[in-house]
């Protein structure tokens, strides 16, 4: 093991110039606007959704988990622009609603072997939700302080 500092925690105790800050201001703004266009996208979605069901005056499970995922997807823009941070755990919820809603709707065009990788898919994203709880809550990060 060598004696060399760390270069990322250099990298942190280091003052930022006003050139990185406006570079980081930028970034955020552009954040900003794409989970703006991403929270509008969803809305409009989920909203053509509903019109789609009571104008058909039918509600299938298809259309219940769709509505779910819109609402996660907006759950996880709320989060982000709450913390400045994307819990990992949640796209893989999405993919595993999405991956159940593929599986329930065209269960009778799929083979048996399609349906086992999906149904296998579902259960190695669960068994990494499970593995990433696991590991947030034994090996938590340190609090970071924001250097704004």
């Amino acid at each position: 093991m060598t004696n060399e500092p760390d270069l990322l925690q250099t990298r942190r105790n280091r003052p930022t110039t006003k050139a990185e800050k406006g570079f980081k201001k930028l970034i955020h703004v552009f954040e900003f606007i794409g989970l703006v266009i991403i929270a509008i996208a969803t809305i409009y979605a989920g909203g053509h959704e509903a019109y789609r069901m009571a104008h058909n005056h039918t509600v299938t499970l298809g259309d219940l988990l769709l509505l779910f995922l819109y609402l996660e997807v907006l759950a996880m823009v709320a989060i982000y622009l709450d913390s400045g941070k994307l819990p990992i755990r949640l796209p893989l919820y999405i993919a595993i609603v999405a991956l159940a809603r593929y599986l329930i709707l065209d269960m009778k065009s799929l083979s048996e072997w399609q349906m086992l990788a999906v149904a296998g898919t579902i259960t190695l994203i669960t068994i990494s939700t499970l593995i990433l709880r696991f590991g947030s809550l034994k090996y938590p990060y340190a609090n970071k302080q924001k250097d704004d």
